[in-house]
C-alpha cells in the first residue's frame, strides 16, 4: 500500500507530517534528490540571458518568488539549515565563525574559529559529543536507510551535511583538499571508481581565484573554472554512473562555490561601489556556474536518471557589495597601513568598544584570536588581522568575545563572567552601538541580559533553542542600502566586517538583498510550471528533502521548517491550496535617542520568516512606516 512517511513532531512547532497533507501519493520506493546550492546567488540575478539553465529550470517546475536565507546569512548557518531542517537556535552554527568556548588546535588555539576546515569541523564535533549540529542530518538518515550519499564542491559546508562522516568516510565527500592530509579519505571503491573514469582524485586549487588582492592591488578576474570543472568531471563521469550501478535511491548534494567565491574576491571596482558585484567578474561566475547545472541535467538524461531525480536549488544566501564608510568610528578615524584613511579597518567593531569602554573607565586589552592572541595596538594604528577579537585583562579569561563574519558580527559574554558585570558590560556595548552609523539593529540574549532599549530579543530570529556551543549574547547587524538599479536586491551595498575591500562582495546582513536567495525546483514530486508565492526558506528545504526521501528523524529541538506540501503533486485540489501567509512588523522598545530595532516577517502557522530588520532608513527592504 503507497503510503506518506514524514519527519516526527515534538515541541510546540512540530506536527505530523502525515495530517499536513494526506493527499500527496508517493512511490513505493523514493525518487533521487539532487540538493544544488549555487553559494551566494541572488534570487533577482537570475533571467534567460544571465543563467540561462536556472531559469529554464524555475520556470518549467517550481519557482519559489518568496525565498528566504536564514539569519545570519552566512555560509555554514544556512548549511546547516540545509543539513537538519532546523534554525540556528537549535543547530548551533550561527555564523561562518563562532565562539566555541575552548581554543582550537586545529586553528592555532583560536576560540573563534573559521568553520569552512576540516579539522577544525572534526575537532569542533568531538567536543560536542561527535555531532555539533545535535540535530540528525538528512544525508545521515538517508545513508542509514541504505540509499547512496555523495557530498560534492565547496570545502566546510560539505561536511557539515554529513559530520558523522568526516570521520569514517561512510558518505563520499569530495572538496577542495580531496587528495591532500586534510582531505576525507575515499573508499577503496570509490578509489576504483574515480580510476576507471581515468580521474585523479585530487582537487585542484582555485588559484587566481582565490587571490583578494588588497587595498593597493585588485583582486581576481578569474572565475572559478578549474575547480568547478574537476568536481563536475567527479560527478558526471563517477558519482552518477555509480549510483545508477547500485540501483538504490540516492542523495547528491553538489555546493557550487561560485558565484559567492568570485564575487567575495573580484577586482572589478576596488575602492568603488559601482559596479560592485556586478561586474563582468561576477556575470562570468555565474555563467560558469549555470553551465554546471545545464550540463548535470544532460548527465542524468543520458543515464536514464532524469524522469526519477528532483532537483532543488537553493542559494545559501544573497550578496551584497561592501562599503567601509562610516562617520562615527573612532576606528575609522584612525590611520593604517593597509586601510584607505578614513575607511572602516578589519576588527572596527572591537576597536570601537575597546575605545569606548577605556573612555568609561573600565579599560580591557585587545587581543587578537586570529594570530595567537597578540595585543592589538588599537590606539596606534593597529587592527586584528581578521577582525575576531577577545577583550579582557587577560586573553585567557575573556570580558568580551567578538566573531567577525562580514555584515554581521556576533559578541558574546562568557558565563564565567560575574553575571553583574556580563549586565553592566552589556549595557555599555548597547549604548555604544546604538550611537554608530554603521550599525542597523540589535539582537540580544534577553533572558541573560533583559530587554534592552533600543534591541529585540535572538529568541524573535529563532537563535535560542537546544544548541550545544555558546549562544551569542548579542547580534550585530550592520546598516545597508540600495544602490539605485531597477531590482533593488541585485545591488546592494552594506557595511561589513571583513579584510576584503570597499567594493568587493559580502554577505551576513538582515538586508533583504543577503536573505532573498535564489530558490527552484523540479522533478518528478514537483509540481509544473507553479509559482509558490507563499514564504520558503533553507530549512524549509531540508525538512522537504526529508519528506521527499520518506525519513523519519526523531528532533531534539523545535525550531524547524516546514514541508513544502503545496509545491509538490497531489492527488487533491485541496492539497495544492496554497497556506495562509500573515506578515508581520516586531518593534523593539525605543533606545534613548529613539532608535528601534524592527522586524520584517511572514509566518506559515507556527514557521517563520525574516524578510529584514534594523533601523529604519538604514537596511535595505526594510520599508516601514
Amino acid at each position: 500500500m503507497k503510503k506518506c512517511l514524514g519527519l516526527l513532531g515534538a515541541g510546540v512547532a512540530l506536527v505530523s507530517l502525515a495530517t499536513l497533507a494526506p493527499a500527496i501519493v508517493f512511490a513505493e520506493t523514493p525518487h533521487n534528490v539532487i540538493l544544488f546550492i549555487p553559494d551566494g546567488l541572488r534570487a533577482g540575478i537570475v533571467d534567460k540571458q544571465t543563467a540561462p539553465a536556472l531559469a529554464r529550470l524555475r520556470d518549467e517546475g517550481v519557482n519559489f518568488t518568496n525565498s528566504h536565507s536564514l539569519f545570519p546569512t552566512f555560509t555554514t548557518a544556512n548549511a546547516s539549515a540545509f543539513a537538519t531542517g532546523h534554525y540556528l537556535g537549535d543547530t548551533g552554527d550561527f555564523s561562518n565563525s563562532i565562539y566555541v568556548g575552548f581554543p582550537v588546535r586545529a586553528a592555532n588555539g583560536n576560540v573563534t574559529p573559521f568553520l569552512e576546515l576540516e579539522p577544525v569541523l572534526m575537532e569542533v564535533n568531538d567536543q560536542f559529543g561527535g555531532n555539533y549540529l545535535h540535530e540528525d542530518s538528512v544525508l545521515f538518515a538517508a545513508r542509514a536507510k541504505g540509499f547512496s550519499t555523495a557530498i560534492i564542491g565547496k570545502l566546510g559546508p560539505v561536511g557539515i551535511f554529513d559530520l558523522r562522516a568526516l570521520q569514517n568516510g561512510a558518505s563520499l565527500i569530495v572538496d577542495d583538499v580531496t587528495g591532500t592530509k586534510n582531505g576525507i579519505p575515499l573508499s577503496q571503491e570509490w578509489l576504483d571508481a574515480f580510476s576507471k573514469a581515468k580521474i585523479k582524485p585530487e582537487a585542484p586549487s582555485r588559484g587566481d581565484n582565490g587571490k583578494a588582492g588588497d587595498n593597493t592591488t585588485p583582486g581576481t578576474w578569474i572565475p572559478n573554472f578549474t575547480q568547478q570543472q574537476f568536481y563536475l568531471e567527479v560527478i558526471l563521469k563517477v558519482v552518477l554512473p555509480q549510483f545508477k550501478a547500485a540501483n538504490k535511491p540516492f542523495v547528491l548534494v553538489y555546493w557550487s562555490r561560485d558565484p559567492d567565491g568570485s564575487q567575495h574576491n573580484h577586482g572589478d571596482s576596488l575602492d568603488a561601489l559601482q559596479p560592485g558585484i556586478n561586474g563582468p567578474t561576477s556575470l562570468s561566475a555565474i555563467r560558469t556556474m549555470d553551465t554546471a547545472l545545464a550540463s548535470l541535467e544532460q548527465g542524468l538524461k543520458v543515464l536514464g536518471l532524469a524522469d526519477t531525480t528532483n532537483i532543488i536549488i537553493s542559494a545559501d544566501h544573497g550578496f551584497s557589495t561592501v562599503s567601509k564608510q562610516s562617520q562615527t568610528s573612532f576606528a575609522a578615524k584612525q590611520r593604517y597601513k593597509d586601510v584607505d584613511a578614513n575607511e572602516l579597518p578589519p576588527g572596527f567593531v572591537g576597536i570601537d568598544i575597546a575605545h569606548a569602554l577605556s573612555e568609561s573607565g573600565e579599560p580591557l586589552r585587545l587581543f587578537d584570536p586570529d594570530e595567537s592572541y597578540r595585543t592589538v595596538d588599537w590606539q596606534n594604528g593597529d587592527h586584528s588581522r581578521q577582525g575576531s577579537a577577545v577583550l579582557g585583562n587577560d586573553a585567557n579569561t575573556p570580558s568580551v568575545v567578538i566573531s567577525a563574519n562580514g555584515g554581521s558580527d556576533l559578541l558574546y559574554i562568557p558565563e564565567a563572567v560575574p553575571e553583574a558585570d556580563a549586565k553592566r558590560l552589556m549595557g555599555k556595548i548597547v549604548q555604544l552601538l546604538l550611537t554608530q552609523d554603521y550599525v542597523s539593529g540589535l539582537f540580544v540574549d534577553s533572558e541573560r541580559f533583559g530587554n534592552q532599549p533600543g534591541a529585540l530579543s535572538i529568541n524573535t530570529i529563532r537563535l535560542k533553542g537546544k544548541a550545544l556551543p555558546p549562544t551569542p549574547a548579542l547580534v550585530v547587524n550592520f546598516a545597508s542600502y540600495s544602490s539605485g538599479c531597477k531590482i533593488a536586491t541585485n545591488c546592494g551595498i552594506e557595511i561589513a566586517d571583513t579584510r576584503l575591500q570597499q567594493g568587493q562582495g559580502m554577505h551576513g546582513s538582515f538586508s533583504r538583498a543577503d536573505t532573498f536567495n535564489f530558490m527552484a525546483a523540479r522533478g518528478p514530486d514537483f509540481r509544473k510550471q507553479f509559482k509558490n508565492t507563499a514564504p520558503a526558506s533553507n530549512a524549509d528545504v531540508g525538512m522537504t528533502m526529508a519528506h521527499l526521501l520518506q525519513l523519519q528523524i526523531q528532533p531534539k529541538g523545535p525550531l524547524v521548517g516546514r514541508v513544502l506540501h503545496e509545491s509538490l503533486r497531489a492527488t487533491s485540489e485541496s492539497a495544492l491550496k496554497r497556506p495562509k501567509v500573515t506578515r508581520q512588523t516586531i518593534r523593539s522598545a525605543p533606545a534613548a535617542n529613539g532608535l528601534r530595532t524592527i522586524l520584517k516577517q511572514q509566518s506559515v502557522g507556527d514557521t517563520v520568516y525574516f524578510d529584514a530588520a534594523g533601523f529604519p532608513g538604514r537596511t535595505l527592504g526594510l520599508d516601514v512606516k
